[in-house]
């Protein structure tokens, strides 16, 4: 199987014939990114992006900043927003040439936040109040989101993508960031309207969420999401996760990076693989592993990063007998 098969048959639960991974290159990769460049949802370590949020980095360690400023302080401002055209043909040479390149590789792209881009352009406190006091508003800027998804899908459609990939964080530590009744009435039907585009034409659904989002997680299976990237997992804890969601959606992470990346030694690495392959999949498939690649920001060691990759390649030689 080439690497495309090997992430197919794995999100299918169809028995690949090896553990696809997502490692750095010594290690393996069967993914490729082909993003539109530049992205409507790019975040920034300094600058201004295309809705004008201004990113600032509070410390040079890492590759993002944070938002500074308030594009929509005032719904009455709507109308005034700055909404990037997602089909200006601009944006896609390098989608073309990085299918082109690598015909192989299964092939993923960034979509747009539904609920990260909206606190973006609204700031965080004021989203939270709006989820109450002006849901209106609040549907009608998703919607825009929405259908600039759709525009994006229906593009990337025609050049062969395979994946299409959302980040959207909604957990806290313990907990999602707001009630998970006003999750299901305000953004649940949009994913589904997103995920159907992408299942229209034989795209994978891929979700970026950290933080606890245990009690959501059943809802984004229902309404079409294949694939759940979360770098946290101890904070719900695998037993928790395996019992139960195994089966039912494909887990792309790595060891929990909070954690055991930072704190534990390379033996309790190499055991947390085990434990992560053993609870979230098997051979038939349901479990992606990955590296964080970010990882100087959050204090991995070159040495982990390496017990990681070697573990993970050795449960695929034992399961595989290749």
């Amino acid at each position: 199987m080439n690497n495309k098969e090997v992430i197919k048959r794995t999100i299918k639960f169809e028995t690949p014939d090896r553990m696809g991974v997502y490692l750095p290159d010594e290690y393996g990769n069967d993914f490729r990114y082909a993003n539109m460049n530049p992205h409507p949802d790019a975040r920034h370590t300094n600058g201004i992006d295309e809705w004008g949020c201004r990113w600032e980095a509070f410390e040079q360690i890492g590759n993002l900043g944070e938002v500074k400023n308030c594009v929509l302080e005032d719904w009455a401002d709507f109308d005034k927003l700055l909404i990037p055209d997602v089909l200006d043909e601009k944006r896609w040479g390098d989608v073309k040439a990085g299918i082109e390149e690598n015909p192989d590789k299964f092939t993923l792209a960034f979509g747009i936040a539904l609920y990260e881009r909206a606190h973006f352009l609204r700031g965080l406190e004021n989203l939270w109040m709006d989820i109450l006091l002006n849901p209106d508003e609040l549907e009608k800027l998703l919607d825009v989101l929405v259908d600039m998804n759709i525009q994006a899908i229906e593009k990337l459609s025609t050049l062969g993508i395979d994946g299409y990939f959302i980040l959207d964080d909604w957990g806290l530590q313990d907990r999602l960031m707001i009630s998970p009744e006003k999750w299901r009435e305000l953004w649940k039907p949009r994913y589904e309207k997103v995920f159907s585009a992408c299942h229209k034409h034989k795209i994978q659904t891929f979700m970026h969420s950290c933080g606890y989002i245990v009690d959501i997680l059943d809802d984004l299976i229902e309404v079409g999401l294949d694939v759940i990237q979360m770098d946290q997992q101890e904070n719900m804890g695998l037993d928790l996760l395996g019992e139960k969601f195994k089966g039912k959606i494909t887990f792309f992470c790595p060891v929990d990076i909070q954690n055991t990346m930072v704190h534990g030694t390379t033996n309790d690495v190499r055991r947390y693989c085990r434990e992560m392959f053993d609870k979230l999949g098997d051979k038939k498939g349901g479990f992606i592993p990955k590296f964080y690649d970010d990882y100087t920001a959050v204090g991995h060691s070159k040495e982990n990063i390496k017990a990681m990759c070697e573990e993970f390649l050795q449960i695929s030689k034992e399961i595989y007998r290749k």
